[in-house]
């Protein structure tokens, strides 16, 4: 059996195995919120942040216990603790909005993370942005706007935690691309992983509260969706090149639907829905955008 798909795999185009990895990684990552949206009915969402944390980063030291302080070893520290910091900021306000809003909701706020790194990348790493990826960015800001929608009776003030996390998040994609190839993509993750673990024990000493016993193995599996999407992750970036996997992060939207559906008897509604569609669609307009101002002045347009 593992004869035939290791088979199957290399029949694959690089392109074909990276965006499976990058399906899979974001079916993962959704799973990892589906538990802490679920855990947060009952748990304080930072003991969940904590538990995420925690989890991946034992994981993390058993893989590379006997190579560890050579892990550690980076050449951007500031940097690396700036990516933590962002992150840890991300996932607490993420899994904060889980606890007052529906999963697809969320998510889809989420994704306006990808337009603001358009912005960010403008301001400060000074990169030339055009009117069309300018006004893709206005639009895309605008479908927010449709899922929130300020000034309604719907309009929820926690709805402004993901967008606050999708800042946190593009802003650790800018601090990314500042740091380069400094450090491998492991000696990255430990950083953010040991980061979040301490940050957020140092906050449970004043939080901490005992768990009945039937939440434990949820806060466990955690850790395991998040160290299997990471890895997912890394694996299709090796398959592929980011700028033509990127699309395929979208489809966490698509799994945050069917799984918020499944097990929340979630149903997003239209105006969700409809601003989900124009974020997608002025990101996926941003990154053709990307593409077309990449390619070389003779080259054909990206089939």
């Amino acid at each position: 059996m593992i004869a035939r798909i290791r088979l199957a795999g290399d029949a694959m185009t690089g392109e074909t195995r990276g965006a499976l990895g990058m399906v899979t990684a974001m079916l993962l990552f959704i799973c990892m919120d589906s538990i802490a949206k679920h855990l947060g009915e009952t748990v304080q969402p930072m003991q969940v942040v904590w538990a995420r944390y925690v989890g991946q980063t034992l994981l993390l030291f058993a893989i590379f216990l006997p190579s560890l302080p050579q892990r550690m070893r980076t050449a951007a520290p500031g940097l690396q603790i700036l990516r933590s910091v962002l992150v840890f900021g991300a996932t607490s306000m993420f899994f904060t909005a889980l606890t007052m809003m529906e999963l697809a909701e969320a998510t889809a706020l989420m994704e306006v993370a990808p337009l603001l790194i358009t912005v960010f990348a403008a301001l400060i790493l000074r990169e030339r942005v055009g009117p069309r990826r300018w006004t893709a960015v206005a639009i895309g800001l605008v479908g927010a706007l449709v899922i929130i929608r300020p000034g309604l009776d719907v309009f929820q003030t926690a709805a402004i935690l993901p967008l606050m996390a999708a800042t946190c998040l593009a802003a650790f994609q800018i601090a990314t691309r500042l740091m380069g190839a400094a450090d491998s993509i492991w000696t990255t993750m430990l950083y953010t992983t040991l980061f979040g673990s301490v940050a957020s024990t140092i906050v449970m000493l004043f939080l901490w509260e005992t768990q009945p016993i039937e939440a434990l193995p949820f806060m466990a599996v955690m850790g395991v969706f998040g160290f299997g999407g990471h890895l997912c992750l890394v694996w299709a970036l090796g398959q592929a090149p980011a700028s033509v996997l990127a699309p395929f992060n979208y489809s966490q939207l698509v799994w945050s639907v069917l799984i918020g559906y499944v097990v929340f008897m979630e149903t997003p509604d239209t105006m969700t829905l409809l601003g989900a569609g124009i974020i997608v669609g002025a990101g996926l307009y941003v990154w053709h955008r990307e593409r077309v101002r990449a390619l070389p002045a003779d080259a054909p347009p990206p089939g």
